[in-house]
């Protein structure tokens, strides 16, 4: 591509969005189509007369121009890859992404006043801001793709920028399945367990797929439900009717107005829902769910951990981070009493799998909670144990046999 036609053009498209008051996010995109399409037919009637540069490739100038201006520059190609999950920039030809489920240096340079631009662009739908006195940035884009940013001095000199992209490849246990990312009949296990009510916790590390088995969790959420969402970002795609969804918020110009995960928990009880589900809890936030789920309320939610036990102490420790009246003799049998399954994923050799599910009885001794590992992954294929906890009223319940489904 001559590069001397993009740099000519790009002012002159720039100029004309400008003008007409365009959108990149929010107008009908064949308006930039048809803006480019008219910019680059004024060049080619000028380069008759000119010494300018000819167009090479009509068709990849189009393109480029689109992305320079109404896109994300240097990294919508990657964007536009179906096979890259993320994107992440340390600074100009040090983009990486991550595709197959490894990550590898990338060929795109980008200069640092062009991830400005890019940002600027992503951020303007969302309503966030990124500046010297809010330095991070956690924003859902138009696509559902969620961006992160951090900006000096908080990095060292360059903007760092992440794009996890929203890929779509489950939205229900049975597409799980059909991944190999969990057994047919731990599905079914799992199904049966949302619709009689139980309390899960998915846990795992960064990018183990706990968002994506939250998502096909709800899907089993009976139909005439009424499920309140409360995340960070909009990240959640339930496809229930009866479904209300929170993010949180950041402060203000005037360092006020900021809303958290703790507060959206606290109006999610005064809305009348029969699920709470909760994106994921890292800090005090998990005080207020343990309370949700103690007073009856079935609810899931996700959390970093590298296993199920590990998970389980987690629950145990954040919340005693919301003040020193938090003691581990109230949270600990808090958590025994109102937390059921914990569903566990790991990355193994590069594919999303469910490793194991454990339940917990409901019995404490000191700071230890009784596990039982329902299901585990055996050469490679997630088994039930032969264990199980008496939950067999819970599922009589909901109209079904416990037994049935663990075999």
């Amino acid at each position: 591509m001559n590069e001397g036609v993009l740099e000519a053009v790009e002012p002159i498209v720039r100029d004309l969005v400008r003008s007409r008051g365009l959108d990149p996010l929010r107008d009908d995109p064949r308006s930039f189509d048809r803006l480019v399409d008219g910019a680059i037919a004024d060049y080619e009637r000028r380069v008759e007369a000119s010494v300018l540069p000819r167009i090479e490739d009509r068709q990849r100038l189009h393109r480029d121009l689109l992305a320079r201006v109404a896109g994300a520059g240097p990294l919508q190609s990657l964007l536009d890859d179906p096979e890259v999950e993320e994107i992440w920039v340390n600074g100009p030809g040090k983009v990486f992404c991550a595709k197959g489920g490894r990550h590898v240096l990338t060929n795109v340079v980008v200069s640092d006043d062009e991830v400005r631009g890019i940002v600027e662009r992503l951020l303007r739908a969302s309503g966030r801001r990124l500046d010297l006195s809010s330095p991070f940035v956690d924003a859902m884009l138009a696509d559902g793709s969620r961006l992160h940013v951090v900006i000096p001095d908080i990095t060292h000199r360059h903007w760092a920028v992440n794009i996890r992209k929203f890929v779509v490849r489950a939205t229900n246990l049975e597409d799980l399945v059909a991944l190999g990312s969990i057994s047919a009949p731990a599905a079914r296990f799992l199904d049966a367990s949302v619709r009689a009510g139980l309390n899960i916790v998915v846990s795992g590390s960064t990018q183990a797929g706990k968002t994506t088995m939250l998502n096909c969790l709800i899907a089993s959420i009976p139909a005439g439900d009424r499920v309140v969402t409360c995340e960070e970002v909009f990240e959640l795609q339930p496809s229930l009717p009866d479904v209300v969804a929170m993010q949180t918020r950041q402060t203000n110009l005037e360092g006020r107005g900021s809303i958290d995960l703790r507060r959206l928990i606290i109006e999610a009880l005064r809305m009348r829902p029969d699920r709470l589900v909760v994106g994921e809890v890292r800090e005090r936030e998990a005080l207020d769910l343990l309370v949700a789920l103690n007073s009856g309320l079935p609810g899931m939610t996700s959390i970093h951990a590298n296993s199920a036990a590990e998970a389980v102490v987690k629950l145990t420790t954040l919340p005693l981070l919301a003040g020193e009246n938090v003691t581990h003799s109230f949270v600990v049998p808090t958590v025994a009493a109102c937390v059921d399954l914990v569903v566990h994923l790991a990355v193994r050799r590069g594919m999303r799998r469910t490793v194991e599910i454990v339940g917990l009885s409901g019995r404490s001794e000191g700071a230890q909670i009784e596990l039982t590992s329902l299901w585990k992954a055996e050469r490679g294929d997630l088994r039930w144990t032969g264990d199980r906890i008496d939950w067999d009223r819970r599922f009589a319940e909901a109209g079904m046999n416990l037994a049935e489904f663990l075999r």
